[in-house]
């Protein structure tokens, strides 16, 4: 048994150590830490006293053969090598959001930065194996979500997670995707040009140590944190037995509203969301939506008009004329052409490039509006 320990072990590195000993689980870990006067006691406490404290023998020998030093110092340079930090339950950078969830993780490992909206998150999840009405509706409600000023939280899988970070990517806003391994393990393969978008416009964020693989164990514990990140969880395409019901769950046991979009009725993605809708939950056919359920601080306003004026500094001067007409509301394609006098030719490149540009988007009929 490891009997001292040489460097001065603060209650944040115990945390951070004791998250990684492999059968301890998350609110052990933090009961030990309270439980003893100094973190390094921990590793001394003779085995009667941790049995007492309900570890088992197998607990006990992991504690015991941890290599303390060496793991922290490796956490360390591997945060720098991936330009991450490290943040426990016990540091200011902690979301206030999520200590209020059972079971909140101890540690946050945290690639990016956190949006400063994060008080005005909702979660979308549904199947891997998403239908193209799924894929394009997660999308749409996430882009609309962002450029409300929403952040989109979600768990990077194929899918209906992926086409979340996108819409709200293409919002040109922040997004969180919550791993279920550890920040250097890209998965699933394949994301990797996914990962580094979402990493520099928003976070990537896991409980789990470097090197953590993506056992599936470990999914359902990441979707605690999704949900516990947000106000709510929407539901997209999801089967009976999925990760996106455990994410509904979970919603539930911490107080958060749970939303599903209604499917195809012979479909068995529909299950899911239908099955939610039988027990209550909400409803969602569009932002508006989430915005009657949800008490949304105004914050989420002001970060949207700001995401709108960022976008409209890329005007060029020759699509302004168009820009000015379009803010007194929508109008129709032929009545742009006659009040700004561009050549209809001309004028629908421009329309595309603003859209393009999630400065303007299109509706019905060639009729266009600001977003």
């Amino acid at each position: 048994m490891t009997s001292s320990i040489s460097l001065n072990l603060a209650p944040r590195d115990a945390l951070i150590c004791l998250n990684a000993v492999f059968g301890l689980g998350n609110r052990r870990a933090y009961s030990l830490v309270e439980c003893f006067p100094s973190p390094m006691d921990i590793w001394a406490a003779p085995v009667e006293t941790l049995q007492a404290l309900g570890l088992t023998d197998a607990m006990i020998r992991n504690i015991q053969h941890f290599p303390v030093e060496k793991f922290l110092q490796g956490e360390e340079d591997d945060a720098r090598q991936h330009q991450a930090s490290i943040v426990t339950i016990f540091d200011g950078e902690y979301p206030d959001i999520l200590k209020t969830i059972p079971d909140a993780p101890n540690v946050l490992y945290v690639k990016g930065a956190w949006p400063k909206n994060l008080e005005c998150a909702v979660a979308i999840v549904g199947s891997r194996d998403a239908t193209m009405y799924g894929l394009n509706a997660a999308e749409r409600l996430a882009e609309g979500l962002a450029e409300r000023g929403i952040v989109v939280v979600s768990g990077l899988a194929r899918g209906i997670d992926a086409a979340a970070h996108r819409g709200a990517l293409r919002a040109g806003a922040d997004t969180i995707a919550v791993l279920g391994c550890g920040l250097d393990v890209i998965y699933p393969p394949g994301s990797e040009e996914l990962y580094a978008k979402i990493s520099s416009q928003g976070c990537i964020v896991s409980e789990f140590p470097f090197g953590m693989r993506g056992f599936a164990g470990n999914f359902p514990r990441r979707n605690r944190i999704v949900s516990g990140l947000s106000l709510g969880v929407v539901v997209i395409e999801a089967r009976i037995k999925s990760g996106a019901l455990i994410t509904a769950a979970f919603a539930l046991e911490q107080g958060r509203e749970v939303f599903a979009m209604p499917g195809r009725a012979d479909s068995a993605l529909s299950a899911g969301p239908h099955e939610l809708i039988r027990h209550g939950a909400k409803i969602v056919l569009g932002v508006e939506d989430i915005f009657e359920e949800l008490p949304l601080v105004s914050s989420s306003q002001e970060i949207a008009s700001k995401i709108i004026e960022k976008r409209r500094e890329n005007v060029s001067a020759e699509e302004l004329p168009i820009v000015v007409l379009l803010n007194n509301g929508p109008l129709q394609i032929d009545e742009i052409a006659l009040r700004s006098g561009i050549t209809l030719t001309l004028l629908t490149a421009r329309l595309f490039t603003l859209q393009i540009k999630r400065v303007i988007r299109e509706k019905a009929g060639k009729v266009y509006e600001l977003i």
